[in-house]
């Protein structure tokens, strides 16, 4: 069973920097692309970051240098470093992978930058 685990979100201050964590289980992690997207409040979900199976990364404009993704396959875990946030960084961030089943989705970790 495909199963994402999204943690480290929080309340951080404008300029302040959080790292999120997906854990994922019941696949082999190691094949697949892994992405961060998020939602605001009333607002579409969107892609934030991604990462292929070896390693090669892409980012939204709006988190360019600011953000950046990572892999530990023998961990079976994504990271995202989040530096220089700011308070329309605020959401509720997802991973998901995607495979010939479907795409499959945790259930999300709040992030909130306000002062």
């Amino acid at each position: 069973q495909v199963q994402l685990a999204e943690s480290g979100g929080g309340l951080v201050q404008p300029g302040g920097s959080l790292r999120l964590s997906c854990a994922a289980s019941g696949f082999t992690f190691s094949s697949y692309a892994i992405t961060w997207a998020r939602q605001a409040p009333g607002k579409q979900r969107e892609l934030v970051a991604s990462i292929s199976r070896l390693g090669i990364t892409t980012y939204a404009d709006s988190v360019k240098g600011r953000f950046t993704i990572s892999r530990d396959n023998a961990k079976k875990t994504v990271y995202l470093q989040m530096n220089g946030l700011r308070p329309e960084d605020t959401a509720v961030y997802y991973c998901n992978v995607g495979m010939m089943s479907g795409v499959y989705w945790g259930q999300g970790t709040q992030v909130t930058v306000s002062s």
